[in-house]
């Protein structure tokens, strides 16, 4: 039965449709904002993956470009292949909302599909995804802990926006996704510039307000719409293998708080490989304690499931009562900081961030605007990126072996979030034109490798030399929590912290505020007291990185050696064509001659890239006189072109010719031009007019100017290429790049 529910959001009606479109499903949902339509689906499998020691659920982000009335850019292929990167991070929002709340058992295949059928340019799908995935969860027969709702907001001026524009975006103070019910916060993603704890948390605390009417409607599709939940299985009786009559589960929690306290804090525990033998050897241990026993296979498996859940809960009770953390720190200490600009030799610009065992290598690359990257996506328009982050995690970083693929979706999302902290940090384009890729390799990790890739961007990139306005810096916050209520907020999440009940809440920013957020727990939600004093806290840590690395590097240095230079000019828009030339004949010829690479914007910004001063010299110089105005008076040096009856030719700047006539080649009667001169000879001419057509007189230096009109030589008529280019712009060659 087809039913269709509505309600406001911002400046527009969300409507929530069911019972339509992909029926098969386990639950489906249609949700439409303005002309933005996406289609979620929820299915589960009916087979279980027994032998996982995880929760299999996937969630896909489907970005079809028929949405947005787009055929891809590719001449050769026209079919969406790989999700781009903006498709995987609304993705990973999505699963970072909903993921906690689906119960520990469930060991079933789960997926949730957002395919996005129509985009109208104005409001982001990933927002109506979220709420649409939500409604189809709530709605199947799925087990899941929800509803929950996601709302945007932002804060522009003075005023807060509830689903704000991109436009609004842009401007905003802070800009804030928030997942949750009505008083418990499940997931953050946030970007700002520079704003304040208090202003964070006010969009945290009008999100929440928002979401009251959402989640009332998705309880109300649940009770007319929504199909029974499926239920834990029943576990089987136990059967006749040897060791029946041994309760193994009592045993193993006997044996593990028998040993916990010396496998946790006994002897050399000061690293994440020691901590991981310690509790490995804890297991073989309780593995032969069963076997002697004669407890069998299958009950042993089950305990060494049970003892890691026992091993995180020990952790969580030695922090809740004791304040206790497995590497003897206070709960608000930081581990040792090291940071090192300038490690490698060649590159534009280096740094190690190291933060205990999280050690991360930055490297920048400078390269001319050309090089930005041109994104081809179902939202952007053609739009250019002159500042990437890219994240790369080997297996050896957690001493682990494994196969080189590219990038996955948590790498990129990782990069994402540094390349978020830092963006509006970055020099205008005016003032430092140059394209900006930070790599960030993970040489080590544990705990929070990617705000250790924005502390390691910092380092690398004052040590390129680039001007970023303020030094950043990020944290990653972790929580022990238990079902009572209790809870301690732990500064610089390590390993075996990140467990049930816990949180990875990364703030990353500058001394005057924050720039990114991201947040997700493995709880049922975060209380807003607890997201109030954590950002607090958050703040406190984060000036101390900084503390760190302006101890070894504070401002940027001179721009590296190894990078190009880059020299930028203004000309007149309407003389780009002149600076192209016919098919693109003169800009090409200035790029084989002095080896540059030409960068024209239509504003008339010319940038210059070369690693030869000299050759960019040579080109701006070039260019210059391509484009110089010429005003009467000027004296030029210039070269005779041609000759006709009436006079002679001049360029007085490459590409601008003016006309000496005969009257005014000499202070002597002249009675043919070639008596005075001849095509190629040097001439000191003078400027004396520029007629209404923009036509150049000239006149030799030192010769009286005539007062015979042009008119006593008859017409001025003559085949003057300078004055019949036509209105359209020439075909752009393919040795430089104008720019839009």
């Amino acid at each position: 039965m087809e039913k269709t529910y509505k309600l406001p959001l911002g400046r527009e009606e969300l409507v929530l449709s069911t019972g339509k479109l992909a029926l098969q499903a386990n639950g489906s949902v249609l949700a439409r904002l303005g002309g933005t339509e996406v289609l979620a689906t929820a299915v589960i499998s009916e087979t279980v993956r027994e032998d996982l020691g995880y929760f299999p659920l996937m969630v896909d982000y489907e970005e079809k470009l028929y949405a947005a009335g787009k055929i891809k850019g590719s001449r050769f292929i026209k079919l969406e292949g790989r999700p781009t990167d903006e498709a995987i991070l609304s993705a990973r929002l999505v699963d970072r909302a909903i993921r906690p709340l689906f119960p520990k058992w469930i060991k079933n295949d789960v997926q949730v599909i957002l395919t996005v059928l129509s985009f109208d340019k104005a409001n982001d799908p990933d927002v109506v995804g979220l709420n649409a995935a939500a409604a189809a969860l709530s709605i199947s027969n799925i087990p899941w802990s929800g509803p929950i709702a996601g709302i945007r907001v932002a804060k522009v001026g003075e005023e807060w926006v509830v689903n704000p524009s991109y436009e609004e975006r842009g401007k905003s103070l802070v800009n804030i996704m928030v997942a949750g019910t009505a008083d418990k916060t499940i997931m953050l993603e946030a970007d700002g510039r520079e704003a304040s704890e208090e202003a964070a948390f006010e969009a945290i605390e009008r999100a929440h307000k928002e979401m009251a009417p959402f989640l009332e409607l998705f309880q109300k599709m649940q009770s007319e719409l929504g199909q029974p939940k499926l239920t834990e299985p029943v576990a089987e009786a136990a059967g006749a293998e040897d060791g029946a009559n041994i309760d193994y589960k009592k045993e193993t929690a006997n044996f593990i708080a028998g040993h916990i306290e010396e496998t946790l804090f006994g002897g050399n525990r000061d690293t994440k490989i020691s901590r991981k033998h310690a509790v490995s050897e804890l297991l073989i241990q309780l593995d032969e304690h069963l076997k002697e026993l004669q407890v069998g296979k299958d009950k042993r498996k089950d305990a060494l499931s049970l003892a890691k859940t026992l091993v995180e809960q020990a952790v969580v009770i030695a922090i809740l009562e004791k304040d206790k953390r497995v590497d003897g720190r206070a709960l608000d200490e930081i581990r040792p900081l090291k940071a090192e600009p300038g490690v490698l030799a060649r590159t534009h610009g280096s740094g190690l961030f190291q933060r205990g065992e999280t050690q991360i290598l930055s490297v920048v690359t400078l390269d001319s605007p050309g090089s930005e990257q041109t994104l081809d996506t179902m939202e952007e328009d053609d739009t250019k990126k002159r500042y990437m982050h890219h994240y790369n995690f080997p297996p050896f970083s957690v001493g682990e072996t494994g196969p080189l693929r590219g990038p996955g979706r948590r790498e990129i999302g990782h990069g994402a979030l540094a390349e978020k902290a830092l963006a509006s940090m970055l020099p205008s384009k005016e003032d430092f034109p140059y394209t900006i890729r930070v790599v960030s390799e993970v040489l080590g990790s544990n705990g929070s490798s990617s705000m250790g890739s924005v502390c390691g961007s910092t380092i690398a990139l004052l040590d390129a030399g680039v001007p970023i306005r303020k030094n950043v810096a990020g944290i990653a916050m972790g929580l022990a929590s238990d079902n009572s209520g209790r809870y301690k907020i732990l500064t610089d999440l390590q390993d075996l912290e990140d467990g049930p009940g816990g949180m990875d809440f990364k703030v990353a920013g500058s001394r005057d505020g924050i720039t990114a957020i991201q947040m997700d727990t493995k709880t049922s939600g975060l209380p807003l007291a607890i997201v109030k004093e954590t950002l607090a806290r958050a703040r406190s840590a984060r000036l101390q990185i900084l503390d760190a690395i302006e101890a070894v590097i504070k401002e940027p240095k001179e721009l590296s050696p190894f990078a190009p230079r880059i020299t930028s000019l203004r000309i007149d828009p309407a003389k780009i064509r002149t600076v192209i030339g016919s098919g693109g004949k003169t800009i090409n010829e200035i790029i084989a001659a002095t080896g540059v690479a030409i960068d024209i914007e239509d504003d008339g910004l010319v940038m210059i890239t070369s690693e030869n001063p000299e050759g960019a010299k040579r080109a701006v110089e070039w260019i210059e006189n391509l484009t110089h105005e010429v005003k009467v008076g000027e004296k030029f040096n210039g070269k005779v072109t041609r000759l006709m009856d009436f006079g002679a030719f001049v360029e007085v700047v490459p590409g601008q010719e003016g006309l000496v006539h005969i009257s005014n080649l000499s202070s002597e009667r002249v009675e043919r031009v070639e008596d005075v001169v001849k095509i190629g000879d040097a001439l000191a001419v003078e400027v004396t007019e520029i007629d209404s057509l923009g036509r150049i007189n000239l006149k030799v230096q030192g010769v009286e100017r005539s007062s015979r009109p042009n008119s006593e030589s008859g017409p001025r008529r003559f085949n003057d290429d300078r004055h019949s280019r036509s209105n359209g712009r020439p075909q752009r060659p393919g040795g430089f790049r104008p720019r839009r």
